[in-house]
């Protein structure tokens, strides 16, 4: 039977698809990206590791093969340090006008996270409004008439696959750091655009395709590019394009390799060691994970890609008798491509969960038509709820940090931020009051009115999660800034070097971490050396073992300077002098 002869799921009425003004998701997407971008110290780990290598391209023009300090930073790939490093050479010194030079190269290198989160946007948007305004995508015909028209029917799923995107809890942090993490989003955005543009513009969709799969060879290795070459090789053996269509994946391949080659080959002439060590990250990435640990992924997984799993769950059901249509095979062979790359790599963590982000968004634009009505009304209760309370929670912790009530959460809290000296901004207060306010409008507006528009609850879930992100950048930003920056810990290690070495002396390291080598890059420009003979030790260790006495060099070493940060109760930083 034909797919467009099968009863489809999806039944809706014209004033469903009411169009969502675009001023609200503008001012929506707006909020939510420039919210905790800027005025904030870089974070641990990705957020670090990532200025990092911009810096050094741009400070050392190290731009072919990223490097931390002489480190070879021989993981994921060069694009997002090539990217922003350039945003730092451009805009720096403009923002270099209005602070030091350090902040305005650390402003600098986030200003591409705008442009990354409006294309991951813009490639959902317009993707799910290619497949939902074909056929087989349409709503059952009313009797009388009064079915949506199919351009209303797929803006409408595409407004909600936008707010789904939105909506996600778990992309909210990750996408304000200096990683590979929102390039990587943005990529298979495009990637999913260029195959539903494929459908129409085989060509222009091909191209499209293929700049995005040579992206995510760049961005995050094999791991990146796994999900759409198992996209690419299922819509080969499929019959939503045609074999005429299907010979312009031909585009997509030289393409793909073209951009990768461009930079390897020239960077395998410049480095031997750089490039193999970056295939054996590739390779030794992949592999089974234990079954504790996958299990754990999934757990992981639950609550990152919430609330979108479990819609995408139902479009995969009540569409289980479209899964040769685009609109389910496409992001349905993505969401299963990027699931099983998870499983393939060994310790999957936050840049491989990003993959599920924008097929099951998409997916779960699909299920929106397909429910009752009573559990779309269950949905806008449950944000209501839900992000409310989450609201009240970042109120109560800001009142038991500054005022010491209630006095059990005091402590909770307090606790993880030892030494830290609160402080009340009242330009802060009365923005957050005006979020609540904001937001207490909204969720009245929705229990007043009633719209019959279907991303009435996904626009709540969006706007309330944005709101909540508001209020934890205008409330909690010093103090969570002060539990998570190395800044202080790098600017005392600066001042000890002054103080007991000689200009240009070596330092070396033993046990130091990728995010704090990178901090200490960062800061205040410190770089380590290889040389065994270097009298100079920073030795990063745990208070446990120094009361244990169980530290290496105990025997000929002099301690010249011990800090940490004040808010980490295990974590010690100690500078030795070995020897005489």
């Amino acid at each position: 039977m034909s797919l467009l002869q099968q009863t489809t799921p999806a039944r809706l009425t014209e004033p469903a698809t009411r169009k969502l003004p675009r001023v609200a998701l503008l001012i929506v997407g707006v909020l939510y990206i420039f919210a905790g971008l800027f005025f904030r110290d870089p974070w641990k780990t990705d957020d670090l590791t990532g200025l990092a290598t911009m810096l050094d391209a741009y400070r050392e023009s190290a731009w072919l093969l990223p490097q931390i300090g002489n480190f070879a930073f021989a993981q994921e790939g060069p694009l997002t340090t090539w990217i922003g490093a350039i945003s730092i050479a451009i805009l720096s010194p403009l923002f270099g006008l209005f602070t030091d030079p350090l902040s305005a190269q650390i402003a600098a290198a986030r200003m591409p996270n705008i442009l990354y989160f409006f294309l991951l946007l813009w490639g959902v948007w317009h993707g799910t409004y290619l497949l939902a305004r074909r056929p087989e995508c349409q709503p059952l015909p009313l009797p009388f008439g009064g079915e949506p028209h199919p351009r209303d029917y797929g803006r409408m799923l595409a407004d909600v696959a936008f707010l789904f995107i939105i909506a996600t809890i778990g992309i909210i942090i990750p996408i304000h750091e200096t990683s590979s993490f929102p390039l990587l989003l943005a990529l298979f955005s495009l990637a999913f655009y260029g195959l539903a543009r494929m459908l129409d513009h085989p060509v222009q969709g091909s191209i499209i395709l293929g700049l995005a799969l040579g992206g995510s060879l760049l961005t995050h290795g094999f791991i990146g590019a796994t999900p759409i070459f198992f996209m690419i090789a299922c819509s080969l053996v499929s019959t939503v394009l045609t074999t005429r269509d299907k010979m312009a994946f031909l585009i997509t391949f030289l393409l793909g390799a073209g951009c990768f080659l461009a930079w390897f080959i020239p960077a395998q002439a410049s480095s031997p060691y750089w490039t193999s060590s970056w295939l054996y990250w590739n390779y030794s990435s992949f592999g089974f994970s234990s079954p504790r640990f996958f299990f754990k992924s999934l757990r992981d997984l639950l609550w990152f890609t919430w609330p979108t799993w479990p819609f995408a769950l139902i479009a995969l059901w009540n569409w289980r008798k479209w899964f040769r249509a685009p609109h389910i095979f496409i992001p349905g062979t993505m969401a299963l491509g990027s699931f099983l790359t998870i499983a393939l790599v060994e310790n999957a963590f936050e840049p491989e969960y990003a993959m599920l982000t924008v097929p099951f968004a998409v997916l779960a634009a699909m299920s929106i038509p397909t429910l009752r009505r009573d559990i779309i009304n269950t949905q806008d209760w449950f944000s209501i709820m839900i992000l409310s309370l989450s609201m009240v929670a970042v109120w109560l912790g800001w009142i038991a940090l500054h005022f010491g009530w209630p006095q059990q959460i005091n402590h909770n809290i307090t606790r993880l931020l030892t030494g830290y000296d609160p402080q009340i901004s009242p330009l802060a207060v009365i923005a957050a009051i005006t979020v609540c306010i904001l937001w207490y409008s909204m969720a009245s507006w929705r229990l007043r009115v009633n719209p019959q528009a279907l991303w009435r609850g996904l626009i709540l879930s969006a706007a309330g999660l944005t709101c909540t992100w508001l209020l934890l950048a205008l409330l909690w930003l010093p103090a969570i800034n002060y539990n998570r920056s190395y800044k202080q810990v790098s600017q005392e290690l600066s001042q000890a070097l002054d103080t007991h070495a000689k200009p240009g002396t070596c330092i070396r390291e033993q046990g130091l971490g990728m995010g704090q080598r990178a901090a200490l890059r960062v800061f205040d420009n410190i770089t380590f050396t290889y040389d065994t003979t270097c009298k100079l030790v920073l030795l990063q260790t745990s208070r446990k073992h120094q009361e244990e006495q169980t530290l290496p060099y105990t025997d000929n070493a002099r301690i010249l300077w011990q800090g940490s940060r004040k808010s980490e109760r295990d974590e010690i930083f100690l500078l030795l002098q070995l020897g005489k």
